[in-house]
């Protein structure tokens, strides 16, 4: 549903996601850090990074301190795009959410987390 309701901006859900996190992580984070923040490996994220750097969302550049590394910036064009993709994602939540109450959506979100820390704990057994 995400991708279909992103596709008039040519932008998909994995796009959104990576871009969603370059925002809300500290500036200029590196690809390395950007791949755990979103819990992909680095090999899978350099593919979505290629296709936002080519739509003119990103910059990356190597770091100083460690040639091997590249650093990951916004461009200014990316400000407004971030905007309108939030403003679908909230309308899309706000549709399927349509019918449940606060008291409702509050206890799914806990019922949710318990289960993600379960998996977790499951994880590092």
């Amino acid at each position: 549903m995400i991708d279909q309701r992103l596709k008039p901006l040519e932008l998909t859900q994995t796009h959104w996601v990576t871009l969603y996190n370059i925002h809300r992580l500290p500036p200029e984070q590196s690809q390395i850090q950007l791949a755990k923040a979103i819990g992909i490996e680095q090999p899978s994220l350099v593919r979505t990074l290629d296709q936002l750097e080519d739509k003119g969302l990103i910059t990356r550049h190597i770091c100083a301190n460690d040639r091997r590394a590249k650093r990951i910036k916004l461009t200014d064009g990316a400000e407004p795009v971030i905007k309108e993709v939030t403003d679908v994602i909230s309308l899309t939540r706000s549709e399927i959410l349509d019918g449940i109450s606060a008291d409702e959506v509050s206890l799914l979100t806990s019922l949710v987390e318990r289960l993600e820390q379960n998996i977790i704990h499951l994880q590092n057994k």
